[in-house]
């Protein structure tokens, strides 16, 4: 598999490659497709006064500088600067924004028009087909009909090498761009690429959305992104006259429930598997196109399960991760919840891939899964494998009360221990009640059983909650950001503590203990609203 990856790539940048995908050439711009993605024009304008401001880095080039001609400050804003992340709050400043738009894409031309391994790796490539698809006509509009011609062409060839061979796991997003690209550009060219990319979506969308909506990553905000692509291919389709398949209006309108369903009181996404919560106004700029937006009535959908009651919501991960390609970004975490009290953000899943930043239990040192490195990595990407443990879940409801009981195997093989978790909400006292249980099998009651395993209940707490252990070590005075009243979780474990998350990015709230494998260990807890305030050392933030 690595061989031909390899021989995929040279063949890409080949001579014959090139002149294969330039052919045939587009007849310019005919529509404008809409990006339904709210653009910033505050970046737009932070680039005419001379900085780029991507993913967290900053690239001071000053007033109509080059970015192309000097090192990016992280691999991260390079990826985003050639994914042209920046063209849509460019447009959006103005007239300026937009003449200054055309300079960068034609600079961009010059110096990696010709394939480039970086530059056009599929998963970049796919956004800047998209990215300078929707923002075409704008360009041409004040450009040559040399440029313009320069520019569809790139389009045109750059959307059909997305359509070529690559991962299954972005097979769905790649068509969408192509096919968008495809219903932008004007003529025989445009048509062939628009029949050729929804043959490829179509195909790609049966096994990237599942039956309930829910996508194959497992990851909310992919769910989200590829919503809007679709709902951009769709009103483009709409605006030639044409009508998008019954392939693509069905995922439509399943990948639309499976945002309702993980959109939070907050307005943001449920963040789970290294996921982007996003911002509340731009999930909500893909739900205004929901003709059936609403707050979800579902409680379960793709491996995961609501809880919610007054001023108190819980969501959990009952299933494994994703396996195979979709494991590129998936964690090591399983049964994790996120918590939101009064529609704050209190307990998130986890920080990282592994287990020892989750909101579960950790037994021993180490996760039962593991991310490939090394070659393996090299070729088949960071993945993560040997981490589909059997999970079990049962969800219960009565008058006044709805709880799930979880059941997670992986620590079985190196401990003999089952990780049992129950979470019983209170909806009369608005109370979160959890029991984690490592439950020994017959493997634990052999000679193996006797040795003594450390484990650990972990909550990851959100950005900015403040955090008070009471005196006594039993109780944790938590403080939602944005004031209101505080949250005391209550708790029996031997020990308790907080400390800093994986890489120093906040704190964790961690409940240890030790015990014989054969005998088994319980912690139970409880989250509840703060009556009256505890003693203890002041909050850390």
């Amino acid at each position: 598999m690595g061989a031909g990856r390899i021989l995929a790539e040279e063949w890409r940048g080949a001579g014959p490659y090139r002149w294969l995908t330039a052919r045939p050439r587009p007849m310019g711009f005919g529509l404008q497709p809409k990006d339904f993605r709210p653009a910033d024009p505050e970046l737009g304008r932070a680039i005419l006064a001379g900085a780029f401001v991507l993913e967290g880095a900053t690239l001071v080039t000053g007033v109509r500088g080059d970015p192309w001609d000097r090192p990016s400050p992280t691999r991260a804003f390079a990826e985003a600067l050639h994914r042209f992340d920046w063209l849509p709050g460019l447009i959006a400043a103005g007239p300026e924004g937009a003449a200054e738009a055309l300079r960068l894409v034609l600079e961009w031309r010059r110096l990696f028009g010709k394939w480039n391994a970086f530059a056009w790796a599929p998963e970049i490539m796919a956004r800047r087909v998209f990215n300078l698809a929707c923002a075409g006509p704008l360009l041409a509009a004040r450009a040559s009909e040399a440029e313009t011609a320069k520019i569809a062409g790139d389009l045109a060839r750059q959307a059909r090498d997305l359509l070529g061979p690559g991962s299954v796991a972005t097979a769905a997003e790649r068509a969408a761009c192509a096919a968008v690209a495809g219903v932008a550009l004007r003529g025989p060219a445009g048509k062939r690429l628009l029949d050729r990319a929804l043959g490829r979506l179509g195909r790609a969308l049966a096994v990237t959305v599942g039956p309930d909506g829910g996508h194959a990553s497992r990851r909310p905000d992919l769910a989200l992104e590829l919503l809007f692509d679709l709902q951009t291919l769709d009103e483009a389709m709409v605006q030639r006259g044409l009508a998008a398949p019954d392939t693509v209006q069905r995922a439509i309108d399943r990948l639309a429930a499976t945002v309702r369903f993980f959109t939070l009181d907050d307005g943001a996404l449920a963040d789970f598997h290294g996921g982007s919560a996003r911002t509340p106004a731009y999930v909500a700029a893909a739900r205004a196109q929901d003709e059936a937006d609403g707050r979800a009535t579902a409680t379960d959908l793709d491996g995961y399960q609501r809880m919610d009651t007054r001023g108190l919501q819980v969501i959990a991960d009952i299933a494994p991760p994703a396996a195979g390609a979709w494991a590129e970004r998936a964690c090591d975490q399983p049964l994790a919840i996120q918590v939101l009290v009064g529609g704050r953000r209190l307990i998130d899943p986890g920080a990282g891939r592994g287990i020892a930043a989750a909101s579960s239990v950790q037994v021993g040192e180490g996760g039962h899964g593991r991310v490939l490195d090394g070659f393996a990595a090299a070729v088949l990407g960071a993945r993560l494998v040997d981490a589909d443990a059997i999970v079990d879940a049962q969800r219960h409801e009565a008058p006044g009360a709805v709880w799930l009981d979880l059941a997670h195997h992986g620590w079985m093989k190196a401990h003999g221990l089952v990780h049992q978790r129950r979470l019983y909400l209170d909806l009369d006292a608005g109370e979160l009640r959890g029991e984690d249980r490592l439950t020994p099998t017959a493997r634990a009651q052999g000679p193996d059983g006797r040795h003594f395993v450390p484990y650990a209940v972990r909550f990851p707490l959100h950005r900015g909650v403040q955090a008070q252990v009471s005196q006594d070590r039993r109780s944790v005075l938590l403080r939602p950001p944005g004031g209101g009243g505080g949250w005391i979780l209550r708790n029996d474990a031997l020990e308790i503590a907080l400390e800093p998350l994986v890489g120093g990015r906040g704190l964790q709230l961690v409940m240890r203990g030790q015990r014989r494998a054969d005998s088994g260990s319980r912690v139970r807890w409880k989250l509840a609203p703060a009556r009256q305030p505890i003693d203890g050392p002041k909050p850390q933030a």
